[in-house]
């Protein structure tokens, strides 16, 4: 989609991306964390970001109740606002990459087309989706917030697994499976991942998904 304002221009930085991964010493990506509610997102997320916080890595967190705080606090859970929620934090996060942090999203993202979307934002290889697949059972039974409870009684509309649907990734570049596995495990599965892609610690690789 073209932006409504005219006469404006893509402005590029005087410090290019390469030199930001340089100096961090690791590469920028976006690690997009989806699944159902209850299904341990924001948990690994949090632990994947003090993992790496502790490696000396730029890191962040975009949590999807964070966001909704306030970027997103005018947006509801229709499909159409949801498409709306994702398209803004996938420009937040394309940004920070670009800035050559690692940047972690935790985000039901129920709809495949609003992912695909947000990959396609950037570069090959800055966009890693991880699917934290559990089971809708499991989910309901962890019910952290309550909100299952509430969506069988009728009191939340759209709600994701209940009254709105989940469409899994097809093909992505992690499956985080929570219910078999402790948030350790799953943190170490993650990291072992941005290891094996050179995306930590390789200054030879450092650079390669640079642009805007």
């Amino acid at each position: 989609m073209k932006p409504k304002s005219q006469n404006i221009q893509w402005q590029e930085s005087d410090v290019d991306r390469a030199d930001r991964e340089r100096r961090n010493g690791h590469r920028g990506v976006t690690v997009w964390l989806t699944g159902l509610s209850g299904s341990g997102k924001s948990t690994l997320a949090r632990r994947l970001e003090a993992a790496l916080f502790e490696r000396g890595c730029e890191v962040y967190v975009l949590d999807g109740d964070n966001m909704r705080y306030g970027l997103n606090r005018d947006l509801g859970f229709s499909p159409e606002d949801r498409a709306e929620n994702i398209r803004r934090v996938g420009e937040v996060a394309r940004l920070l990459t670009n800035f050559g942090a690692i940047v972690i999203t935790a985000f039901i993202s129920p709809y495949r087309a609003d992912r695909d979307m947000t990959r396609g934002l950037m570069p090959a290889g800055d966009f890693l989706e991880g699917y934290v697949d559990c089971s809708l059972e499991v989910c309901e039974e962890r019910d952290p917030k309550g909100l299952y409870k509430k969506a069988r009684r009728g009191e939340l509309k759209d709600f994701t697994g209940i009254s709105a649907p989940y469409e899994a990734p097809e093909s992505p570049e992690l499956v985080i499976r929570t219910e078999r596995r402790t948030p350790a495990e799953c943190v170490g599965q993650i990291l072992e991942y941005l290891e094996a892609g050179g995306y930590l610690g390789a200054t030879a690789d450092v650079g390669a998904g640079s642009g805007h």
